[in-house]
């Protein structure tokens, strides 16, 4: 998925094809995010924003990585989904039961990971607002919406797989996961919110 081009992804999406699906999507909104603050921190230089520079460099340091590990996820989910759907393809009975909730379990986990990149996104987005250049002030929003698209997306994939999963512990530690995904999206809002009152100004 890393090398497709985007029609090709699209086209796949559309496709009557259980993967890459909205896991995948998830991860592609947070990856989309980190590039568009990668952006943002490399317009964030000179003599102008000196004095921030090293948290400038630090955010442009860790959104080219959060990116990286974004694509790595939507992979990671293709292949998770496709677990998913060989084990219902099993013989019906116990050790077919037992597969299932293993690649439920297992299929849960990417979009979880992204739910947590993205929230690391929207800290980003806070961080480099009030600091960064104001002529891509509107890459900020955009990065926080799609932060926040990326946070509800994945969560709806981990709670679609945890309906399957019979683990306590592994459905207390994924709810644990997602606990924080409504506050993260009312700071995503935020940021987008700021922007716009200064475009309106």
């Amino acid at each position: 998925m890393r090398d497709m081009e985007i029609g090709g992804f699209l086209e796949r999406l559309a496709a009557r094809e259980p993967a890459p699906g909205g896991g995948a999507t998830a991860a592609l909104h947070a990856a989309q995010a980190a590039a568009l603050l990668g952006m943002v921190a490399r317009y964030t230089t000179g003599d102008r924003y000196a004095e921030h520079a090293e948290t400038v460099g630090a955010v442009t340091a860790e959104t080219d990585t959060l990116r990286e590990r974004a694509l790595d996820l939507a992979a990671e989910d293709a292949a998770a989904f496709t677990a998913v759907t060989q084990a219902y393809r099993l013989p019906k009975g116990e050790e077919r039961s037992a597969a299932i909730a293993a690649a439920l379990a297992g299929a849960a986990e990417p979009p979880a990971r992204v739910a947590g990149t993205a929230a690391r996104l929207v800290e980003l987005c806070e961080t480099l607002l009030p600091i960064g250049n104001p002529n891509v002030a509107t890459d900020v929003a955009a990065a926080a919406e799609a932060a926040r698209a990326a946070l509800t997306t994945a969560r709806v994939n981990v709670e679609v797989n945890m309906g399957g999963i019979r683990d306590e512990r592994v459905l207390e530690g994924l709810r644990g996961r997602l606990a924080g995904v409504d506050d993260a999206v009312a700071r995503a809002e935020r940021v987008t919110l700021a922007v716009r009152k200064e475009l309106a100004r």
